[in-house]
């Protein structure tokens, strides 16, 4: 008997065989539940721990900042009077009312090209502008 006849009589008895024993008797069956079952035991679950407010540290932050500001200001104000020294100016105190210049919206490490407060009204220059028009009206 050749090779090939013999695989083309074997071949649909064990794969007759085959399919009894997984499908009919169940076996693959369970080996799909028990694969099922190991994927599911090792579900990794993360669990985050919750930070404090970051917001609330930053404001809070920004309020110890103003006020040590406020206190090195006034200890360097108070250290310029003892420098001008109390009689100098008949005991006037020269920084009296006075207060910093207010922060400009959007400052930056940097500082702006002009260097002024916005709310600033600045010079006045319209009259360097009209007396440019009578030049301009004498060169005609």
């Amino acid at each position: 008997m050749k090779k090939s006849d013999l695989k083309q009589l074997i071949k649909p008895l064990v794969k007759e065989c085959i399919h009894e024993v997984l499908i009919e008797e169940g076996i693959l069956a369970n080996v799909v539940s028990e694969v099922a079952k190991g994927l599911q035991q090792n579900v990794i679950v993360e669990t985050k721990q919750k930070q404090p407010d970051a917001l609330f540290n930053e404001n809070l932050r920004m309020q110890r900042k103003a006020t040590d500001s406020r206190v090195k200001l006034q200890d360097h104000r108070k250290k310029l009077l003892d420098a001008v020294g109390q009689d100098a100016y008949n005991g006037v105190d020269l920084f009296e009312g006075t207060e910093a210049m207010p922060a400009t919206a959007g400052e930056s490490s940097t500082p702006s090209v002009l260097g002024d407060n916005p709310s600033d009204a600045g010079v006045d220059i319209s009259s360097i502008i009209g007396g440019a028009s009578q030049v301009w009206s004498a060169l005609k």
